[in-house]
């Protein structure tokens, strides 16, 4: 490991206290009456958010999750000025290919949990030792236990500068990157950095829009792409304008209140998930509620909204061209569709393209085994 100095263990323990004052703010909520619809369509039901607050304040046990993060192997080293936090699971097989995940909003982490098993080990869950990686996942700035930037200026272009530092840093001179959300915008500015480790990308959220001439005369598909993006506009996105705008005010909501924070992410997991109406279909209470946790404990709802500020009012996201060779997974349910069409003016490259029959917009999250494969397929053809 190079410069090994830099990078110190991390031991999570948090403290009782905070796991109590937890517990009296769920007791003390001061709940809003019930919606007027039956369904989603106002935001996350009375009912679901006081059901996933009972069982987060009666049975959820954070100390699971606390061994679970620690038996990963968890690290921090300060970049730039600031602390960022990493999980580093280097694979027993000695010729495995280096592999940088990035998480998104309002993911953590949490999402890979059920691919760090396949993905590093691959003959013990069943595949071929010649799939193997060695994992890097960082948490970005101001989300869970990485440092909050208390200036300007950690936009999606200086993570993924701060990402190849972490990967020089830990003795990698050549890898490959992954990523969906944030996590896509991360991986497509790192790849615009044309870094010489870096040998391709993989991506399940690709940012490609359409041009004039694609909207008035767009295939079947695309269709669909534009109705979805007309959908997300209209119905979807009012939580990325408040944290593109007004982070701050958002915040003490966020970080006064459990059930808050909560829902914010909640409704996320439902409706952006392919769960036929209930999250609960894909995901376990302690599965969310272990995401949950990576925003409640550091206290970094207002930290994390604060990305979208920095990302879309001050520098935009990165959009090509992209020479780096490029794999893209598209899933059903995912937020943002394209078309092969669309993404071929950014991603230059293009090496693997494949569209799921199930999955969402939390793909390793939902639909662990379907997202190993698909890196698996992608990156052969680079080791």
């Amino acid at each position: 490991m190079a410069d090994a100095a830099r990078i110190e263990p991390f031991h999570l323990n948090i403290p009782q206290t905070a796991l109590d004052d937890l517990k009296l703010r769920l007791d003390m909520t001061r709940w809003p009456e019930r919606e007027t619809v039956s369904d989603w369509s106002q935001g996350a039901p009375l009912a679901k958010v006081r059901g996933l607050c009972d069982y987060w304040r009666g049975t959820y046990d954070w100390r699971r999750c606390e061994n679970m993060l620690n038996g990963f192997g968890q690290f921090r080293t300060e970049i730039d000025g600031l602390g960022i936090h990493f999980l580093h699971i280097p694979s027993p097989e000695a010729k495995a290919l280096p592999l940088l995940m990035t998480h998104g909003w309002p993911g953590s982490i949490i999402e890979f949990h059920k691919v760090i098993g396949p993905l590093t080990n691959p003959v013990a869950h069943g595949g071929n030792a010649g799939d193997a990686f060695h994992l890097v996942l960082p948490t970005l700035p101001g989300y869970g236990f990485s440092d909050k930037p208390t200036t300007i200026g950690w936009n999606s272009a200086k993570i993924a500068k701060a990402w190849l530092t972490l990967m020089q840093r830990l003795g990698y001179t050549r890898f490959v990157a992954q990523g969906g959300d944030w996590g896509s915008a991360m991986t497509t500015a790192l790849a615009a950095l044309q870094p010489k480790e870096l040998a391709a990308i993989h991506l399940n959220l690709i940012f490609a829009q359409p041009d004039k001439a694609d909207m008035e005369n767009p295939t079947p598909e695309e269709a669909e792409a534009l109705a979805a993006m007309k959908y997300y506009q209209d119905k979807e996105g009012a939580y990325a304008f408040q944290q593109r705008t007004r982070p701050q005010t958002l915040g003490y909501g966020l970080a006064d209140s459990p059930a808050g924070q909560a829902a914010w992410i909640y409704e996320k997991l439902c409706t952006w998930s392919d769960c036929s109406g209930d999250p609960e279909n894909v995901l376990t209470l302690d599965e969310m509620l272990d995401n949950i946790m990576l925003y409640w404990l550091p206290n970094a709802g207002t930290s994390s909204a604060r990305l979208y500020w920095e990302s879309f009012n001050r520098s935009g996201l990165q959009t090509g061209p992209i020479e780096v060779p490029t794999g893209c997974s598209i899933f059903p349910k995912e937020i943002n569709k394209t078309s092969r069409r669309w993404a071929e003016r950014t991603f230059k490259n293009i090496v693997h393209w494949n569209r799921l029959d199930r999955g969402g917009h939390f793909a390793a999250f939902e639909q662990p085994q379907l997202f190993v494969e698909e890196l698996r397929t992608c990156f052969r053809q680079f080791r």
